[in-house]
């Protein structure tokens, strides 16, 4: 095994790839990794969950860690390894002076799966009533340690060309510590199902995840019964991992208005659907079901914070309408006339080929991390601000985990 390519990687949670777009990142990168020759190993202080994955099935060695404890210092000499890779900012803050400490030579990536500080000042915009402006993001304590975050690290990936935008204009972060990675795709079957043997609107996602729990109150509270007024007899599908006891409360069969629950697969879930909606009102990254729709070929409608960064200048796979009324119309349209909902679909196929597929990302990205590796020093000294933030919030950060340590001891 080549010695300058071990792995770690730091999990805020054991990957669970059916329950959540993050858990299936998580697993892309992996693989990423795994094909360039790395030894990978995958440490995380969470509890294990009935619905992870075996790390072991892809070549992964598992291992659980605690927070605030030196023993993480010991393994950390022992592993040795050349890249670190921290699973959105809290684990950073955790173990990146530790990191820092141990391997001082060692690449140190961020994933920030999306935006923490852009989903949470447009949640907080959303319940307050009032229009996101730009400069909220300035008034979240989440964003100054968020970046304080990304400064530290050698390279953030990001999965939103927004997002990259809005750090380097709004926070003024260099582009060099930046690299868009989006969620990828391996390929394009374009021998699905067809039409007329799909039945059915879908909705699919994670019910920890705020933003889809707001979606389906209200697809049922507003824009299915406007659905429903001009197709009385449509189903709706409501598919999530964790749904709790007042999403199932939503379930009303007489209205068409289905819980599911989690989904066993979800290919199958979307791939048999007719039309995918995602009315979503708040949040940030871009969105694995509405990715996935494309990739299985169905149509979707969404609003544009769920097509955000998702389609560059192309055209969507189906529609995208912020009004309930014109969400609704098109909803209905695209669910009852074949034409454009082939021709929605092609624009998805088209959407995928063009800025999703696996092969447009993998050389360029591990070309990156090996020229990382190279010109470590370099690269450091030119980012002055995360060499200062290091010095400062790390002192902090260190001597509060000490604290804590001792005072565990006791």
């Amino acid at each position: 095994m080549n010695t300058n390519k071990r792995l770690l990687i730091i999990g805020f949670v054991w990957p669970e790839p059916n329950s959540s777009a993050a858990g299936g990142r998580m697993m892309q990168l992996i693989s990423l990794f795994k094909k360039q020759g790395f030894a990978i190993t995958f440490a995380s202080p969470a509890q294990d969950s009935d619905f992870m994955i075996s790390l072991a099935d892809f070549g992964v060695d598992k291992v659980a860690i605690e927070l605030n404890d030196s023993s993480f210092d010991l393994f950390l000499k022992e592993l040795q390894p050349n890249v670190v890779l921290f699973d959105r900012f809290m684990i950073e803050e955790q173990f990146g002076w530790r990191v820092a400490e141990n391997c001082p030579d060692t690449v140190r990536i961020l994933d920030t799966e999306d935006l923490h500080c852009l989903r949470l000042a447009r949640f907080n915009a959303f319940k307050a009533n009032r229009k996101f402006e730009i400069l909220d993001l300035l008034q979240e304590d989440v964003a100054k340690r968020e970046i304080a975050s990304i400064l530290r690290s050698d390279v953030s990936l990001m999965v939103s060309e927004y997002e990259m935008e809005v750090l380097q204009s709004v926070f003024k972060i260099d582009q060099s510590l930046l690299y868009y990675l989006p969620l990828v795709v391996d390929s394009v079957d374009r021998n699905t199902l067809p039409y007329n043997q799909r039945q059915h609107f879908v909705f699919i996602g994670n019910f920890l995840h705020e933003p889809n729990w707001n979606a389906v109150q209200y697809l049922k509270e507003i824009i299915w019964p406007l659905i429903r007024k001009q197709l009385p007899t449509a189903v709706l599908e409501i598919y999530g991992a964790y749904p709790s006891q007042k999403v199932f409360q939503l379930h009303n069969e007489k209205e068409g208005f289905v819980i599911k629950g989690r989904a066993d697969n979800a290919k199958d879930v979307i791939s048999n659907a007719r039309v995918l909606l995602a009315p979503l009102r708040f949040g940030a990254g871009i969105k694995g079901k509405l990715l996935e729709a494309m990739e299985y070929g169905t149509p979707s409608v969404t609003s544009s914070i769920g097509a955000e960064s998702m389609r560059g200048a192309l055209d969507w796979n189906g529609s995208i309408e912020d009004n309930p009324q014109q969400f609704a119309d098109a909803s209905v349209q695209l669910y009852q006339d074949e034409i454009i909902w082939k021709q929605s679909q092609q624009n998805g196929f088209e959407i995928i080929k063009q800025l999703y597929l696996k092969e447009l990302f993998e050389d360029e990205f591990m070309n990156t991390i090996a020229e990382l590796q190279m010109n470590l020093k370099k690269h450091r000294q030119n980012n002055f601000l995360g060499q200062m933030l290091y010095h400062h919030t790390m002192q902090s950060t260190k001597y509060m985990s000490r604290w804590i340590e001792e005072k565990n001891k006791k």
